[in-house]
């Protein structure tokens, strides 16, 4: 005689789906809003390269991922960060002094108790000529700001005149640091000049960088767009538009692609 044997089935409740209220997706959103805004705040920020001063390393319309922590005064609130003071050759971001609005990107050539004066374009710091292939020298090409100018090119042993667009206070400022032919940097300060010598408005022009003025360092571009060099003196709202349209228009072929996740040195 066959068993017939009788399984019994198992009843499971209905599984009920949980609609999200309003309430609870406008809590999620202002959740990753809030996250983003911090991590974009204090730990990231990106930033476009307007200008030509920091070519070859840094061209016009690069966009660039900016650290904002390894350069930061180190925080009692977060002990885990990693910190790390300004080295010679860090290419820094920092608010330009006397402009608190004002983002600029240099390269730190001089830190604290450094000696520097340039020769002909050449920097030498603490005596020794120092071999820069990134930066740009005085050039006789034709064009009249990349020949040679002995205030810029033979810094500091050339006092300014009027032609160069040297701030007041630095005029002023300037000979308390010179001792015999170099620039001394003071302490809690750092002397910044752009890779493109010839073409760029820096310490040279506005003196030093105060080390709390100093944002973080870029880190690699993210995206780089052809740009013209006049492009940052358009600033009305027609010429915005116009130049936004120009980008959706040519976002393939005027994208610089080999740039992209190109790393900053």
């Amino acid at each position: 005689m066959e068993t017939v044997q009788n399984e019994e089935a198992s009843v499971q409740p209905e599984k009920t789906e949980h609609q999200e209220t309003p309430l609870e997706s406008l809590a999620s959103i202002a959740s990753v809003l809030a996250v983003g805004l911090f991590v974009m705040t204090f730990i990231f920020q990106n930033f476009e390269i307007p200008s030509a001063s920091m070519v070859k390393t840094l061209l016009i319309g690069d966009h660039v991922l900016v650290d904002r922590v390894s350069l930061a005064p180190p925080a009692k609130w977060a002990p885990f960060t990693f910190y790390r003071d300004v080295r010679r050759g860090d290419i820094i971001v920092f608010l330009k002094p006397g402009e608190p609005d004002l983002f600029l990107v240099k390269r730190a050539i001089g830190i604290p108790g450094d000696r520097i004066h340039l020769r002909n374009g050449v920097v030498y710091l603490n005596g020794v000529a120092q071999n820069e292939p990134y930066a740009a020298m005085p050039a006789s090409d034709g064009n009249p700001q990349h020949e040679y100018q002995p205030y810029r090119d033979d810094f500091p042993s050339i006092p300014p005149d009027p032609m160069y667009q040297v701030t007041a206070s630095w005029q002023y400022e300037l000979p308390t640091h010179i001792q015999g032919d170099d620039l001394v940097v003071p302490p809690g300060k750092i002397f910044a000049m752009g890779d493109n010598r010839p073409d760029s408005l820096d310490g040279r022009f506005w003196g030093f960088v105060p080390r709390e003025n100093i944002v973080g360092r870029p880190m690699f571009v993210y995206w780089s767009f052809e740009t013209p060099a006049d492009q940052i003196n358009k600033q009305t709202i027609g010429e915005r538009l116009a130049f936004m349209s120009h980008i959706l228009i040519h976002i393939f072929d005027e994208t610089r692609w080999k740039r992209t996740f190109h790393v900053v040195r």
